[in-house]
């Protein structure tokens, strides 16, 4: 029954978890508001925050877990991918805690991590499984075989979905990160407004031109009227998610249909979006799929997904020794 400490820094957000037998203990993490100034993460900012972060979270989530540092038996790490600054506080921290104490060390893809949050508390997906993966940096979809054979057979060839709600958010207005006060306002609109959707083809994503389009229409728009954004923000915010959605679930629909899959999850930041989550549990009554989604707290960058990863890897054997180093693309 390993205990295993967690970590995670790959972006912007300091993580530390305590996870024993895949039961997560502790899961705390430390937020940097000062990227709001910036609308958007400053890497060498980033780094810092994760220097003067890291200790005191570490020291949280082993208080919260009611575990000395004497009773981990192995340290688990964000490898990548991820800001290469970032993530080498986060490795150099782990590489020195196991040395110290002469405990093995766990590397985690950052991506596949974010499917296997889904077994950081019940209900779980039975292997295998469909899922899509969707955050600021990556629009994924997946067949996972077991823990550690995970297939991606669609994804984005240009920019990710959580860029695309952050960056129309920008374009609106909206404070850094966008996505979640995009989702809110969205609820409070009708989508009278329709966006082109290029179609890479396949499985695969393309959000760039759908950030064009919306550019172009709502410059249209506030030519014509230059207090459109204002006067009809809520709208804007419905049509621009509904399109985005759209684009994910249709996607996911065809996957599906591909793949004869019908244990469908979602896992990621976008994930805890409310409109993308309606539509997934819609379409799964529909076509009789059993749907899965994390709880908010583990679909954002955490370390509680971390120390669920390594917790299949303890078991296997699959540890890193003192040469390892981070990897900002995998």
């Amino acid at each position: 029954m390993p205990t295993i400490l967690a970590i995670e820094s790959s972006c912007d957000d300091t993580s530390a978890a305590v996870v024993r037998d895949g039961r997560v203990l502790s899961n705390v993490t430390a937020a940097q508001e000062i990227h709001v100034e910036y609308g958007g993460v400053v890497p060498e900012f980033a780094s810092r925050a994760h220097q003067r972060n890291i200790v005191p979270t570490v020291e949280v989530a082993l208080r919260r877990a009611s575990v000395s540092a004497d009773q981990v038996d192995a340290v688990a790490f964000t490898r990548g991918p991820g800001l290469i600054g970032s993530l080498m506080v986060g490795v150099s921290f782990a590489k020195a805690f196991a040395l110290a104490r002469n405990i093995p060390l766990i590397e985690v893809d950052h991506m596949q991590a974010h499917v296997l949050a889904h077994f950081a508390e019940d209900p779980k997906p039975e292997f295998p499984f469909l899922c899509m993966t969707v955050s600021g940096g990556h629009t994924q979809l997946v067949v996972v075989r077991s823990p550690l054979e995970q297939e991606i057979i669609g994804r984005t060839i240009d920019d990710a979905a959580g860029e695309a709600f952050d960056k129309s958010g920008k374009l609106l207005g909206l404070p850094y990160p966008a996505g979640p006060e995009l989702d809110r306002l969205a609820g409070l609109g009708t989508p009278t407004l329709s966006f082109a959707q290029p179609d890479p083809g396949a499985l695969d994503f393309s959000f760039s031109g759908l950030k064009t389009s919306i550019l172009y229409t709502l410059q249209k728009k506030v030519k014509e009227d230059p207090d459109y954004v204002r006067n009809h923000l809520n709208d804007i915010c419905a049509a621009v998610q509904d399109a985005i959605v759209t684009t994910l679930m249709n996607k996911l629909i065809a996957a599906a249909e591909q793949t004869g899959l019908h244990q469908v999850a979602l896992a990621g930041g976008v994930s805890a979006n409310g409109e993308l989550r309606r539509r997934l549990a819609e379409e799964g009554r529909a076509r009789g799929w059993q749907t899965f989604v994390p709880r908010p707290e583990y679909c954002t960058d955490n370390a509680a997904m971390i120390g669920v990863t390594a917790t299949f890897k303890y078991e296997l054997g699959y540890f890193a020794d003192q040469s390892v180093a981070p990897a900002a693309r995998f």
